[in-house]
């Protein structure tokens, strides 16, 4: 939500702020469970201050799944469009996506558990957002494929395998556990492209990849909340 005008930088400050409790509440009461009232209690404000900075509690919910899944897609298509092959692209998208999950763990609890109760245009533009997302890891699956690198494999469920290994972390992962988004990446990675291997065809050294990919690339990193240069794989 744009800054009202004449209001000073102060502003758009306390309403970060005010997203950020919205999206721990939300996490942990559930976001029908949470009152406007419970939200100005937790930042220190009455319901019509309140109201001055979210405009409404569904502007809460808009933004928070924004966060999500604005920086998550722009990566996305950024990788997908490499001049590398498929495989270290999964591998590259499989670990931006864990790292905004270890980064916004609230936010992807209210993401995945939530965003049914958006209405109207709000749901429409998230939905299609989230098949854009889907589309991209898709056409990754089908080049693999198509490169004689993977086994023939049914897209949608392929997807789907991929989606729901990465996705479900959230609701057991630690981000000062003894596990962090790299490591559970090749983890992850090193399983799914084992089991989507072609027959007789000897997968890349995709692990040599990444992190040649990320040593040579440091201005590239994978943190969809960073700011990426145009992308291509020349030095």
């Amino acid at each position: 939500m744009p800054r009202p005008p004449g209001h000073g930088p102060g502003f758009e400050i306390r309403r970060q702020k005010i997203i950020d409790v919205a999206a721990e509440l939300f996490a942990r009461q559930g976001y029908a469970a949470t009152s406007v009232n419970d939200l100005g209690r937790a930042v220190g404000l009455a319901k019509g201050a309140l109201y001055y900075y979210i405009g409404s509690k569904e502007n809460l919910l808009v933004e928070i799944q924004s966060r999500v899944m604005g920086p998550l897609l722009s990566r996305t298509r950024q990788i997908a469009e490499l001049d590398t092959d498929p495989v270290l692209r999964l591998r590259l998208l499989s670990e931006s996506l864990l790292t905004i999950i270890f980064r916004r763990l609230d936010h992807i609890w209210v993401y995945e558990h939530d965003y049914r109760s958006l209405s109207g245009p709000e749901l429409k533009t998230l939905l299609a957002q989230r098949s854009d997302f889907e589309d991209l890891i898709s056409g990754l699956l089908a080049e693999a494929v198509d490169q004689g690198i993977f086994r023939e494999l049914a897209p949608r469920l392929a997807t789907l395998q991929f989606l729901n290994l990465h996705n479900h972390t959230y609701q057991w992962v630690k981000p000062d556990g003894p596990w962090d988004a790299p490591f559970l990446s090749r983890e992850y990675c090193a399983t799914l492209f084992r089991g989507f291997g072609a027959p007789g065809h000897t997968l890349p050294k995709v692990e040599e990849q990444a992190e040649a990919f990320k040593r040579d690339r440091p201005d590239l990193p994978l943190d969809p909340e960073s700011a990426w240069a145009p992308l291509t794989t020349d030095g």
